[in-house]
């Protein structure tokens, strides 16, 4: 484990459990949900090579199909390879650590996930990115935070975001790459363009701004214990709607910012 401080911010990392943020304690209060054992379900983690689900663990490319894993989410591939996997740990400071993991099999291309968080007093800065060690491959990347509903004070968390519109689904839940106007929640849902930040108001105790320069963002808070919010570089389904690709001169690169202010 690795223990960022700055200030009354403290944030833990678990280079063990895919590089995940284990928790982030804000003026001695815990932001992050536990919500379940698997890897899926606690913490805020790295999704890549890919975020979301992929329909039926199948993706297409370059003339080629090709499959994922489907075990974590039957019958869809979901949320990369490396949320459960070892990181390396590239250098740690006080408040700042770097971390590296290799994509190999069961992804197709070889190359690495590399990621960096930066602890300030008020904010957690966070980049991401997607290299290849040879061959161009269709990529995306997104965080998946589970932040909890409601804090030891008591507060119950109040979700605040704003989005051009939203990526409607078939019966698989997957995306089908139409759009349409913002319903009323609750969600789990992808929005288009949103206009950051997306705000988490516990009221009473802290104000969270969750920032990106992604333009996708998917919000789950059909639980009574927790509430997501995933910034992404592209949709569910990402490496057959919306893919970016990756090559030696090109990583996919994305960064995100939760910036926080007591309100207490």
């Amino acid at each position: 484990m690795i223990t960022l401080m700055a200030g009354d911010a403290r944030l833990t990392l678990d280079p063990a459990a895919g590089g995940r943020v284990a928790q982030l304690s804000v003026d001695d209060l815990e932001l992050l949900a536990h919500t379940g054992e698997k890897p899926t379900r606690w913490g805020s983690f790295v999704m890549a090579p890919w975020a979301g689900r992929i329909r039926r663990g199948r993706f297409g490319f370059d003339g080629a199909t090709y499959e994922l894993p489907t075990d974590r989410n039957p019958p869809h591939a979901i949320h990369g390879t490396v949320l459960d996997q070892q990181w390396s740990v590239v250098d740690s400071s006080a408040d700042r650590a770097a971390l590296e993991c290799p994509l190999h099999e069961p992804w197709p291309w070889p190359g690495a996930v590399r990621q960096s968080i930066t602890l300030g007093e008020r904010t957690a800065a966070f980049e991401v990115s997607i290299h290849t060690d040879g061959q161009p491959f269709p990529a995306a990347a997104g965080w998946h935070p589970w932040f909890r509903r409601r804090l030891s004070r008591g507060a119950s968390v109040e979700l605040g975001f704003s989005a051009s519109s939203i990526l409607t689904r078939d019966d698989d839940g997957i995306p089908t790459g139409t759009r349409a106007d913002v319903p009323p929640g609750p969600w789990d849902d992808c929005f288009d363009e949103v206009r950051w930040p997306v705000v988490l108001n516990w009221a009473d105790a802290v104000r969270l701004e969750v920032s990106a320069d992604t333009r996708y963002v998917v919000v789950f808070d059909e639980l009574a214990e927790a509430v997501c919010v995933e910034p992404q570089t592209g949709p569910p389904d990402a490496l057959n709607l919306e893919p970016a690709i990756v090559a030696a001169e090109h990583p996919l690169v994305a960064t995100m910012t939760w910036t926080w202010r007591p309100l207490g």
